[in-house]
Parts: C-alpha cells; sequence; structure tokens
C-alpha cells in the first residue's frame, strides 16, 4: 500500500471510479461523520468562503472518499467539500465508498491528499508524521517514501513537535514560518524562544534576521561561517543517508565528536536498531 501511495491519490481515485467497489453513490450528509485521523484541524476561513462560493455555483464536482462507519459513513478524504455542503444545507453529496481502507490507511491518505493541496501547517503535519510513526509504528523512511519525502525531512519535521505550545501555535496561525521555527529550535530555552517569537512577529523579522537575533540573544557574535572539510562533509552525508537524521561531526586534531539528532523514543529506537543491528 505504501508505493501506491507514495504516487499519490491518482493511484487511489484512479479511473476505476466507475467499478462497482468504486462507483460514485449519492449519501445524505446526516450519514456521514468526519475523519477521526484528519490530520488538519484548522481550516481557514478565506479558503472555506471560497469553497462554499464555488459549491454554491457548481455543485460538489469531485466526489470526497468516504468508508463504512457504525452509523454510516467515514471520511477519508474531502472533509472541506463535506463541511461546504453542510453550510450551504445540501441534502446529499457524491462520495466513492471505499471497503479495504483500514485506520492507517485512511489516515496515510488524509495527510497525502492535504500535502497535496498544500493544506497542512507545518505542525499539523508534524503530528500527523508523529502519529504515523508513534500510534502505527511507521518507520520515517517508510513514511518518507509514503509522502515522496526523504527521510531526513521527516526528522525535521517532527523536530518542530520539539517546541512550546504557544510557539507551535503561532506557526499553525501562518505567524512564523517553518524557517523560523528552525532557527529557534537552535535557542536553548522555552522563555528565550517565546521572546524571540514575539519579536519576529512584532517586527515582521525575516529568518536571516531572527537568526542574528538568537545569536545576540546568546550572547554570540553573528557567526562566520566555517568551511568543514569535505571529507568530514562528505562522511556526514553518508551517515545521514544511512541513518535518516541530522548528523554533525566535530573534528579536532586527535579527537572529535559525532553528534547524531534524535525525535522521539521511537526515533532513538529506530537509531539505535540502526546502528547495532
Amino acid at each position: 500500500m505504501g508505493k501506491r501511495l507514495g504516487k499519490g491519490l491518482d493511484a487511489l481515485i484512479p479511473e476505476t471510479a466507475n467499478k462497482d467497489k468504486q462507483k460514485v453513490e449519492k449519501i445524505k450528509l446526516t450519514d456521514i461523520v468526519p475523519n477521526p485521523f484528519q490530520p488538519r484541524k484548522r481550516f481557514g476561513e478565506k479558503k472555506m468562503e471560497e469553497l462554499v462560493s464555488s459549491v454554491k455555483e457548481k455543485g460538489v464536482i469531485q466526489p470526497i472518499l468516504v468508508r463504512p462507519a457504525a452509523n454510516g459513513y467515514e471520511i477519508i478524504a474531502g472533509e472541506r467539500r463535506w463541511r461546504a455542503a453542510q453550510e450551504l444545507q445540501i441534502n446529499e453529496i457524491p462520495a466513492i465508498v471505499r471497503t479495504d481502507i483500514d485506520d492507517v490507511n485512511s489516515l496515510e491518505i488524509s495527510i497525502i491528499e492535504n500535502i497535496q493541496r498544500e493544506e497542512l501547517n507545518p505542525i499539523e503535519e508534524a503530528r500527523a508524521f508523529r502519529e504515523l510513526n508513534d500510534k502505527f509504528k511507521h518507520t520515517l523512511e517508510i513514511i518518507g517514501t509514503m509522502m515522496g519525502k526523504d527521510k531526513t525531512t521527516i526528522s525535521n519535521s517532527l523536530r518542530l513537535l520539539g517546541l512550546s505550545e504557544d510557539i507551535q501555535f503561532y506557526i499553525e496561525d501562518g505567524d512564523l514560518s517553518a524557517g523560523h521555527a528552525k532557527v529557534l529550535l537552535s535557542v536553548l530555552g522555552d522563555q528565550k524562544r517565546k521572546r524571540i517569537a514575539k519579536t519576529i512577529i512584532e517586527k515582521g523579522l525575516s529568518v536571516r534576521e531572527t537568526e542574528n537575533l538568537a545569536q545576540k540573544t546568546s550572547g554570540k557574535t553573528p557567526r562566520t561561517r566555517k568551511i568543514k572539510d569535505p571529507e568530514i562533509s562528505s562522511i556526514e552525508e553518508e551517515l545521514r543517508h544511512k541513518l535518516g537524521t541530522k548528523i554533525n561531526i566535530l573534528h579536532g586534531k586527535k579527537r572529535g565528536k559525532i553528534e547524531i539528532q534524535y525525535y522521539s523514543n521511537d526515533d532513538l529506537q529506530r537509531l539505535l536498531h540502526l546502528i547495532l543491528q
């Protein structure tokens, strides 16, 4: 299923929609419930208004995807269309009923739909990856394959969940970008991070300006980028590719150390397994 998911929703709702098991049906809105695994918790007001306007003029053109539930049907993909139809008090909505989708697949499809439509904010995306990792025991490599991303990208996304709830809220609201968040992760201490976050929002700082502020807050002078030995960089890249996480090698004349980052207990266990096998 993972390889098929990696190709996107077209692999899930192809031209086979005319087959019996995927035929388009009209289902009452009252018989449909939201997906409990829906990774997107915020539905942008402006985009919803635009969708409602479109549905009002043209109707629901693209069927939603559902699966049988206890008292009707549960949405797999297309919750925004369902909500728009509700707002317009439409009685029925076109839907494709899938009987072969379990909880894991439902979450996977919902994440992919939202990512392809660019409707997940960075925090929602990170939480969805964490659920796949923690609840459904997917490795970061498997998640990356399904989402068309490399393991390092998934790991960096999960790092955002190490920020405080206040800062995560700013990111969800669009006040801070993923680039700002990456800089904040380099700052030690929640209070310092919160102060910098508020300054970013108040002054509209760019990511580069945020980096300079973070360095000053930490008592450091703006850094000049040190050129790393190409051989060391090559080793870092090889380890990064093998372990699927951020690697930093601090190399001295006679000694040094290798820093390996992990972002959850499961991620640590994954790394230990790779290193000790």
